[in-house]
């Protein structure tokens, strides 16, 4: 059976089709909203691989160039390996399917979004999240509680719904929320500076509208939705979790009690290594079971600890952050260069300065386009001392960069002011807990050591949450075990000013926006805590740049002179550029920009770039070069191409009987515009600039 449902999205048409493609998927949805389709799909195994231990979810969001009319560009002429923004938006559909599925189901499950038709203007990924709750909602996975997902933006004061790419221009906030129809599961976005209370009216708003997308989606699940089997938690051996416990709980109370990461984790190996020892003749071919009881005992300490002794593995309060240092010029020929560490958390941050030839060029659905600031984070295996060989950046690198960029991207100068292409490189030598955060703290140190004029200083923390039952406790900068064995990961960045950009993981059904509203304030005021120790390293940027950086200059000419300046075949802009050294580059609207590391090759290269620009003046001298003599004259050339006649009885102010008495050819001479007829042609004085030379004597 095919059907379609369809809902109003604030005067848009939101379409949900079902039985019409892919029907040997477990479950399928087409969804479409205006030109924008995509196709989701659900497939998950019958049975888990036996001994397996956790959930494997896969996700994949994968855009196809036809869904533009466009043929991929490269050797191959197909897609190939993803993007970075289709990456994103399968973290974003991941994270917020993953906290739904129930303890103890353990099959394999892979969900596919694949955009097959793009508008340009609305974007996919928001569908991806619905049509995956869609496809795994009618299938026979056990994924009982359907969720949705909105965008939300705000243009003059007012809050949009799914925004399109030119009203998220104009929308000082660019959020993400998924949510079921109570509670929000995951939050994700950007904004320019808001306040805490704003952010929790725009997560009101998306919940508004999250309740009639999940509303819709009941109708769907009735009608088509499979008898979904019911998952009980994995059982645990009553003796054997007895006799774990018996060994390990003394050991476990005091490693969860050592402050040292490393010290705590040496006592947890020390102990599992004696619990397994003890018990292999017990209990053979136990070792998988043993090492999740222990995990389950660790866990249930700690959520203790904090719920009941109100401390934490640390000895920390709630709402006490590790000890901060910060440090910049760490590197002596890095254009800027900060050390953030909070804790047991280092990130190594670089700003390098560049010209527009460094832009990253995009090429994506939307279009081409290029990007003059980006931030790049990476996560080598000895920051947490493990051994792992080292590829290309993973998911979660590329997730915590582009949380990390979007946080500063809202203080980054504009290119009239400061015409530079920014990287920043946060390299993290350390972790315990919310590198991405120190990678905003330290790369917005980096930026104002570099001289980059930023608005203001942006700093993060991350949040968590220990919710059972009716008691709650948020922590403030968390540690990578309270990130684990916690319910919530609540990034927030920003200025004193207000929030740049937050995200929100959860692994319990859902928050309320009680919780995330005190959640926010609490994240304040560590954010104000951080800033002011960060302020007393530098408060504001450099006001030079290193030396070790570029120099740009940025003009512009008339867009008829463009073709000028770059000559017949690029000939005239290469001879500039081999002759000064500099980078020149050239944009449609006639802004030129010279980079160079030397100002003078610089200042050199506009000079000559001036003079091929320059239109002839009437009444101003020029030093210029006779190209041709003739028996009334000679032409010379006053600016580049351009050539004007010394009349024979314009040479002095005697009588001139050859003009090669006066001028040759190759000569250099300074004339005067004493004219310029309808034509264009020029009419230049040797006599006059003698007259101005000599004080007006004969």
């Amino acid at each position: 059976m095919e059907k379609s449902y369809e809902l109003d999205l604030d005067g848009k048409k939101l379409t949900i089709q079902i039985g019409r493609v892919a029907r040997q998927a477990d479950g399928a949805a087409l969804v479409r909203l205006a030109d924008t389709m995509i196709l989701a799909t659900a497939v998950g195994t019958e049975e888990a691989i036996e001994g397996q231990d956790f959930f494997p979810l896969t996700v994949d969001y994968r855009e196809k160039a036809y869904a533009v009319g466009r043929i991929p560009g490269g050797f191959f002429k197909r897609e190939g390996r993803p993007t970075e923004r289709e990456i994103l938006s399968a973290r974003l559909i991941d994270r917020s399917l993953r906290p739904l599925f129930p303890e103890g189901y353990l099959n394999e499950v892979q969900v596919m979004a694949m955009v097959l038709s793009s508008d340009q203007e609305n974007d996919a990924d928001i569908l991806g999240i619905l049509g995956s709750s869609v496809a795994l909602g009618i299938s026979e996975i056990p994924f009982y509680e359907p969720i949705a997902a909105v965008r939300i933006g705000r243009i003059d004061g007012n809050f949009v719904v799914n925004p399109t790419f030119s009203q998220i221009e104009e929308s000082d906030i660019n959020l993400v929320v998924s949510g079921t129809e109570e509670n929000i599961v995951m939050v994700e976005g950007g904004c320019q500076e808001i306040s805490e209370e704003d952010l929790i009216s725009a997560l009101d708003y998306g919940q508004k509208w999250i309740k009639k997308l999940v509303g819709l989606q009941r109708e769907i699940i009735q009608e088509f939705g499979k008898e979904k089997p019911k998952v009980e938690p994995v059982s645990v051996d009553p003796v054997l979790l007895e006799e774990v416990s018996k060994l390990a709980i003394e050991k476990i109370k005091q490693a969860n009690r050592t402050l040292d990461k490393v010290a705590r984790q040496k006592i947890l190996d020390e102990m599992q290594e004696s619990v397994l020892q003890e018990l292999a003749e017990k209990f053979p071919e136990s070792e998988t079971k043993i090492a999740s009881i222990l995990i389950d005992l660790e866990q249930k300490d700690i959520r203790e600890m904090i719920l009941k002794e109100g401390v934490r593995i640390d000895g920390r309060k709630a709402n006490e952050i590790r000890p901060v240092t910060c440090e910049i010029g760490v590197l002596p020929r890095a254009h800027g260069s900060a050390l953030f560490t909070r804790g047991q958390t280092q990130s190594l941050a670089v700003t390098t300065l560049g010209s527009k030839m460094d832009e990253q060029r995009i090429e994506d659905l939307e279009g081409e386009s290029t990007k003059s600031y980006m931030l790049h984070y990476n996560f080598p295996p000895f920051s947490v001392g493990e051994v792992k060989p080292v590829r290309g950046p993973g998911r979660r690198e590329i997730g915590h960069g582009a949380l990390a960029e979007r946080a500063i991207q809202p203080v980054i100068p504009k290119e009239e002011v400061f015409p530079y292409t920014v990287r920043i490189v946060s390299d993290i030598l350390e972790s315990n807990g919310s590198s991405s955060m120190a990678t905003v703290c330290g790369g917005t140190l980096s930026l104002m050591d570099a001289g980059v004029p930023i608005k203001a200083p942006v700093a993060g923390i991350a949040m968590g949450l220990i919710k059972e039952e009716d008691k709650t406790v948020i922590l403030t900068d968390i540690l990578g075990a309270e990130d684990h064995y916690g319910d919530m990961d609540f990034k927030v960045t920003g200025t004193r000013k207000g929030i740049t950009a937050f995200q929100m993981d959860i692994k319990i059904s859902g928050l309320t926006l009680s919780i995330m509203q005190e959640a926010l304030h609490q994240a304040r005021e560590a954010r104000v805590y951080i800033l002011d120790i960060m302020e007393k390293t530098i408060a504001q940027p450099r006001p030079e740049l290193s030396v070790y950086a570029p120099r740009i200059i940025i003009f512009k000419v008339k867009q008829d002179k463009i073709g000028e300046i770059i000559g017949p075949g690029g000939k005239m802009i290469r001879s500039i550029i081999k002759q000064t050294g500099a980078e020149i580059n050239i944009e449609d609207d006639g802004s030129v920009f010279i980079s160079s590391k030397d100002s003078k090759a610089g200042e050199l290269a506009q000079e000559l770039i001036m003079k091929l620009t320059e239109e002839p003046e009437v009444g101003k001298s020029y030093l210029g070069k006779v190209r041709r003599v003739t028996a009334f004259g000679a032409f010379v050339e006053v600016l580049p191409g351009q050539d004007g006649l010394v009349h024979i009885s314009e040479l002095d102010f005697k009588r001139v009987n050859r003009v090669e008495d006066v001028l040759n050819v190759g000569d250099e001479v300074t004339v005067k515009i004493i004219g310029i007829d309808n034509e264009g042609k020029i009419k230049l004085s040797r006599k006059a600039c003698l007259t101005q030379n000599e004080g007006g004597k004969r």
